[in-house]
């Protein structure tokens, strides 16, 4: 039985329970009507995924029903069929938004070609929808020539064309996401979805939902069918971003996925197959998520197939240069130059939140700045850190501020120090490091946001 919902709409009680009966043949939910006024009291209150609906009726006709519904906003597929028809009733109806038009009598074939048309036009939609938010939400490219981002190319040339699995290790903001989107766009699946998930940013109790879906009412507040992130990439490639935040009860049903390569929607008995890949992330050290019971040592060995390290940029410091480039590109839309005394700042600063920090930082000068060149001043964060790098992660010294920044960057010099420095004692568990600073979760979100350190 398929999830899809059907209205049939028809003042012909016998030509509705035909309808009915094909359309449920054919596996649809169906619901009927007898003119368009109670069509539209009915998808006021239910979700339907395509109204099918006579030209010729009582009180209100699938002309006016069409035109209603548009005016509304509602912009549910519609089907119209009729035994009057003439060409004029044909444009009419296409003009209002009618996805198809049928002439009685038809058969099953082309009832069920209609709609399945219908449907898969809904997909190519839904995934254009999904592919601009993607393209809004991205940042940044891989980008870097130095011998160890050479070495992940080649990685990632050497994987992409397989079907193997994946797990990128990485500290925060070192590109993990884009390494996944390359092996997706070089692989045999680059036509389809890369569906990536973040699994430390999906509340626990909505993520199950969330990677399976669930069906209308399988609990309180399912008020519509939801298709879950494993069937949208179906066929394409899912990205597990920072697995070792997954719940550990959850880890097991994901595991269940995994080997069975079959999903089922929360609240449904119908079984889908999967054919997708899985790229698996994470910023702490797997075997120490696993000793820690943060990661499921079977669900490690399943994801750790083919492992890529990137490498902090703190070790690639002749890259920043190009990234420099790109992110001024990016972010600026106008030319700004990097003087040789600003790049040595950069080059000696740790870049705690590597490449993501570096994005921000470069964001934040071209506000600061009001010409086409970026020197020191323009990036106080890193000028006082530069002649103190930190070289590890066991380093907590809190160097003094440079009185030269002025008092509101050397207090935002040394306010990222400390946080960095808590989240190191705390093994990056920013609710743990929240409380050792003594502030709340939400300002702790809002800092690491604001220093590029999330």
């Amino acid at each position: 039985m398929s999830n899809k919902h059907v209205l049939v709409v028809d003042d012909e009680t016998n030509m509705r329970r035909v309808l009915e009966i094909m359309l449920q043949r054919m596996g649809y939910c169906t619901d009927s009507v007898e003119n368009g006024v109670a069509a539209l009291e009915f998808l006021d209150t239910r979700d339907t995924d395509l109204v099918i609906s006579d030209l010729k009726m009582p009180v209100l006709g699938g002309l006016g029903l069409l035109e209603k519904l548009r005016a509304g906003g509602n912009d549910v597929p519609v089907i119209v069929i009729t035994a009057h028809g003439t060409v004029e009733s044909a444009v009419e109806a296409m003009k209002l938004g009618a996805f198809d038009y049928l002439l009685r009598p038809f058969d099953v074939d082309a009832l069920n070609l209609a709609i399945r048309r219908v449907f898969a036009a809904g997909e190519v939609l839904r995934q254009n929808q999904f592919l601009r938010e993607e393209l809004d939400r991205g940042w940044g490219g891989l980008i870097g020539s130095s011998e160890p981002m050479r070495q992940v190319y080649e990685q990632i040339k050497q994987v992409a064309p397989t079907r193997t699995g994946v797990m990128i290790l990485g500290e925060t903001g070192t590109g993990k996401e884009l390494v996944a989107r390359a092996i997706h766009r070089e692989s045999e699946r680059s036509d389809r979805l890369f569906v990536p998930i973040n699994c430390a940013a999906i509340p626990a109790d909505m993520m199950e939902a969330e990677l399976f879906g669930f069906d209308k009412g399988a609990f309180t507040g399912a008020v519509r069918d939801r298709v879950g992130k494993f069937e949208l990439a179906n066929g394409g490639t899912i990205f597990l971003d920072e697995i070792t935040e997954m719940p550990i009860a959850l880890q097991s049903k994901l595991l269940r996925v995994l080997q069975e390569q079959t999903v089922e929607r929360l609240g449904s008995n119908r079984t889908l197959e999967l054919d997708l890949r899985v790229i698996a992330a994470t910023n702490r050290r797997p075997q120490d998520a696993v000793r820690d019971q943060r990661l499921r040592e079977d669900l490690y060995y399943r994801l750790n197939v083919f492992a890529i390290e990137l490498p902090p940029l703190r070790e690639h410091p002749h890259d920043i240069s190009l990234l420099v480039e790109h992110f001024v590109a990016e972010h600026g839309g106008r030319r700004a130059r990097l003087t040789p005394r600003a790049l040595d700042h950069l080059q000696r600063y740790a870049w705690p939140g590597n490449i993501r920090e570096l994005s921000n930082m470069i964001e934040r000068a071209l506000v600061l700045t009001r010409g086409d060149t970026l020197d020191v001043e323009h990036f106080p964060l890193a000028a006082s850190t530069a002649a103190h790098p930190v070289t590890g992660a066991s380093s907590t010294s809190t160097p003094p501020p440079d009185l030269s920044l002025g008092l509101e960057h050397a207090v935002e010099a040394l306010e990222s120090r400390m946080i960095r420095s808590a989240l190191e004692q705390t093994e990056g568990n920013k609710t743990k490091a929240s409380a050792l600073l003594g502030i709340s979760e939400r300002s702790m979100w809002y800092k690491l946001k604001k220093y590029g350190l999330n």
